[in-house]
């Protein structure tokens, strides 16, 4: 395989804190890798250095000569008064500047992004991230580093690009806490833990059962270390004497026992033991809810009656409604017509995308929290002051003392569970929990969810999350439209492929069918015209031998350029095709329709002409 990057003792630190150590790696043409490592280990940092955009304290990262890099941030520059079609177009290739503005619009148009000419400023995030990605695609890279790319993407889109980077031969390195997708994409993960990189050969699944030898492994030899070193502290204290030349290597080895030894196998995770308030059997009931803006309906006539303990996920396309329903729920705003009526005991934990700004970025974390309580309600018996609260969302007494302003996304986002979990809610409604939350803490948030006393609705994009958690799914299908089906997402989108699959079937027949009526009556018509023809002897007017052989040709080649468009739709919407390959798939789309269209004007002439 040929090399296409090389790391070599990488060591990035900020003050006295080390984020990794001499870490040496080789990445290779084919490879696949996703990063993992718990929030504020430097998983962007890591890859801000390998795309040249922040230094390092030593080391070398040197790329293959000619490599054409593709970097994707999480959260992407853009002028905001530059134009969609301006921004994704200026990352053509450059041997491709002369044509564009053509092939950004087939991306675009493949990305479902149809506003081609409105200002980057007045993008959606999801609309934004796809923009983004659209533009980092329009280079061609060899290579791809993508931070978090599944942040605020729809699930389709998730879906699309999930099969996209399987399918396609391009090297990748990416951070993401999206486990299907790394289970589905990667063939090789690298853990970043205490400051060094780990390697595994596979996908997310194989390395969860590596990661557990390693860990086992490495706990049997700090055992047997340990175990050594007292050997070794024993002889160090009684042999004073032996202190000479001969023994040097003995004294050398103890201190380097003792290096080893110090390694702390522990792994703090976030600790999410709140209990929620009592909740009593009436919920709410919804009755005939209607809400629409405009002629954009969100619900038409919605009823449900909301049971105790239930767990729901929301999923649909971004501007289907999931927002603009919970604000329904919450009272924030109001229907049309209907009501919700919600049972007395409810108490509300909202989650949302929103109420990460509302902190101020002057305050102290210590302080941000006192403001809500002193002290926190962890069950009947059990109280805590907001310093040991915060202390199990891994907020330590020196970090309590930070500025809002200067914490990591994930600590933010940690900080903000930890202000909703605090006023011990019955029913919680999360809105995007898990973007910028690691793998391990949304391990715990999962767990906590399962066993929580109380309702949850979530809206997500993240796959596994949605699976471990809900029990049915609430689909926005668009124009009011909601689904509720009885199961977690992976079961719904199963259904949805056979449905799919039905539908296409069902379509195949009736054309067939539909052709087949035509022909019989098509042969009908002309043994009619024929006998018509016979009665009334009309002047006949003969085709030249060229026109004859055109109309043979033209019957015969129609069918066979339907057959190849049919093909060609088929594989477009399939969500594997490369940006290239859609680009010359559009391309040959415009040219065969074209053809089509020429080619039954001229038979029909040829037609009319033969009477």
């Amino acid at each position: 395989m040929e090399s296409y990057l090389q790391i070599e003792k990488l060591t990035k630190s900020y003050g006295d804190r080390i984020l990794f150590e001499d870490v040496t790696l080789g990445i290779f043409q084919g490879d696949k890798i996703g990063i993992i490592a718990p929030n504020g280990a430097g998983k962007t940092t890591f890859l801000n250095i390998i795309a040249g955009k922040e230094d390092y304290d030593s080391g070398n990262v040197v790329f293959r000569n000619g490599l054409r890099v593709g970097y994707l941030e999480q959260l992407p520059p853009m002028d905001g008064d530059m134009t969609v079609l301006e921004y994704v177009a200026s990352g053509v290739d450059k041997e491709e500047e002369w044509n564009g503005p053509d092939l950004a619009r087939q991306l675009l148009y493949q990305f479902r992004i149809t506003d081609m000419d409105a200002p980057l400023g007045r993008l959606s995030g999801g609309q934004a991230k796809r923009v983004a990605l659209a533009k980092v695609l329009m280079g061609k890279p060899d290579m791809l580093i993508l931070d978090e790319p599944t942040n605020h993407l729809d699930i389709w889109m998730i879906e699309w690009l999930e099969n996209y980077l399987s399918h396609q031969k391009i090297t990748l390195l990416m951070v993401t806490h999206d486990r299907y997708f790394l289970d589905n994409v990667c063939n090789r993960i690298i853990e970043i833990d205490r400051g060094q990189a780990y390697s595994y050969s596979g996908n997310y699944d194989y390395y969860l059962q590596k990661r557990e030898e390693r860990m086992e492994n490495l706990s049997a030899e700090l055992a047997k270390v340990k175990n050594l070193l007292r050997t070794e502290r024993e002889w160090m204290r009684r042999q004073p004497q032996a202190r000479g030349s001969k023994a040097k290597y003995r004294i050398d080895n103890f201190h380097q026992l003792e290096a080893r030894s110090r390694v702390d196998l522990s792994r703090r995770d976030v600790e999410l033991n709140v209990k929620s308030t009592y909740i009593g059997s009436k919920i709410f009931e919804a009755r005939d809810v209607k809400k629409a803006f405009g002629d954009k309906k969100i619900l038409n006539g919605w009823n449900y009656d909301f049971a105790r303990y239930e767990k729901v996920g929301i999923v649909g396309d971004n501007g289907a409604g999931k927002t603009t329903f919970i604000k329904l729920l919450l009272g924030e705003l109001q229907p049309d017509s209907g009501s919700f009526d919600i049972g007395e005991t409810v108490k509300w934990g909202y989650y949302s995308q929103e109420g990460m700004t509302n902190f101020d970025d002057r305050k102290k974390v210590i302080d941000a929290v006192r403001e809500i309580a002193e002290t926190v309600r962890i069950d009947d018996k059990t109280t805590m002051t907001a310093s040991a609260f915060l202390s199990k969302f891994l907020f330590t007494p020196q970090t309590q003392q930070k500025y809002i302003a200067k914490l990591s996304g994930g600590e933010r986002r940690r900080l903000y569970l930890a202000t909703v979990l605090m006023r011990n809610p019955n029913f919680l409604i999360l809105d995007e929990p898990t973007n910028d939350l690691d793998i391990m803490t949304l391990a715990v948030l999962e767990d906590y969810l399962v066993n929580f006393k109380g309702c949850v609705i979530v809206v997500s994009h993240d796959r596994f999350f949605l699976d471990r958690i809900v029990d049915h799914l609430f689909v926005f299908k668009g124009d009011g439209e909601v689904r509720d089906f009885p199961g977690d997402y992976s079961t719904y989108r199963h259904c949805v492929a056979e449905e799919e699959k039905e539908r296409k079937e069902l379509e195949r027949r009736e054309r067939e069918e539909r052709e087949r009526r035509e022909k019989s009556n098509g042969t009908a018509s002309a043994n009619n015209s024929t006998g018509a023809s016979r009665r009334q002897n009309p002047p006949k007017v003969k085709l030249t031998f060229k026109e004859k052989r055109e109309k043979e040709e033209l019957e015969k080649t129609l069918p066979e350029l339907e057959k190849e468009k049919s093909e060609l739709e088929t594989r477009m919407s399939s969500g594997e095709m490369s940006p290239q390959e859609i680009v010359e798939a559009g391309e040959k789309m415009a040219a065969l329709i074209e053809k089509i269209d020429e080619g039954e004007m001229r038979l029909l002439e040829l037609m009319e002409k033969e009477g």
